[in-house]
C-alpha cells in the first residue's frame, strides 16, 4: 500500500491487514520507523503520514463518507485520527498480515510512546494499546461511580462529589 492506494469501506479509509499507529512527536515516529526497519519490516510495507497529511486525508474521508460508514467504527476512528493530527501526532501505517507482525509492531509502538494503535481486520478493528488506566473496577458501589477508563479516570463533564 502506498499513499495513493487508499483502501476504503463506504468512503472511509480502512486498511485491512494493516496497523495504524499514532505518535505524539516526530521523533517518536522516526524512532519507531527506524526500529521497524531494523526488525525486518520492508520500507514498502510502511507509510508515514505527517500530522498535516493525516488531517487533510481525514477531512476528505469525513466529507466523502457514505451513510453506512457511521454503522461501524471506521468513521469514528477517522475522526479520532483527525483530532490526534490536530494535536500534532504523526502516523505510521504498517502492513501486518499476521499476529506475529502485529505483536512486533505493538511492542515497537509502545517503546516509542504511541498514543493509539489499531489493527484493521475485515470485520473487526482491534485496539492494540490500552487507552484507559488499565485498572478494572472490582467492587460495585455507587460511591465509586462508573469505571470510565479514560486517562483521568473520570467521565468528561462529571462533577466530583
Amino acid at each position: 500500500m502506498n499513499s495513493n492506494d487508499r483502501p476504503s469501506a463506504f468512503g472511509v479509509f480502512k486498511p485491512v491487514g494493516h496497523v495504524i499507529v499514532a505518535f505524539p512527536t516526530e521523533g517518536d515516529t522516526q524512532g519507531a520507523l527506524t526500529a521497524l526497519l531494523e526488525a525486518g519490516f520492508a520500507s514498502e510495507d510502511i507509510n508515514v503520514y505527517s500530522s498535516q497529511q493525516m488531517k487533510r486525508q481525514a477531512d476528505i474521508d469525513i466529507e466523502q463518507a457514505g451513510v453506512l460508514a457511521g454503522i461501524g467504527q471506521e468513521l469514528n476512528l477517522v475522526k479520532a485520527h483527525r483530532e490526534l493530527a490536530e494535536k500534532g501526532h504523526s502516523f505510521l501505517v504498517v502492513k501486518a498480515p499476521d499476529d506475529d507482525r502485529t505483536q512486533r509492531i505493538t511492542a515497537i509502538a509502545r517503546r516509542f510512546h504511541a498514543a493509539r494503535a489499531q489493527r484493521y481486520g475485515r470485520l473487526l478493528i482491534e485496539e492494540l494499546i490500552e487507552v484507559g488506566s488499565g485498572q478494572n473496577q472490582v467492587p460495585e458501589s455507587p460511591d465509586l461511580g462508573l469505571d470510565a477508563q479514560t486517562r483521568s479516570g473520570r467521565e468528561a463533564g462529571a462533577s466530583s462529589r
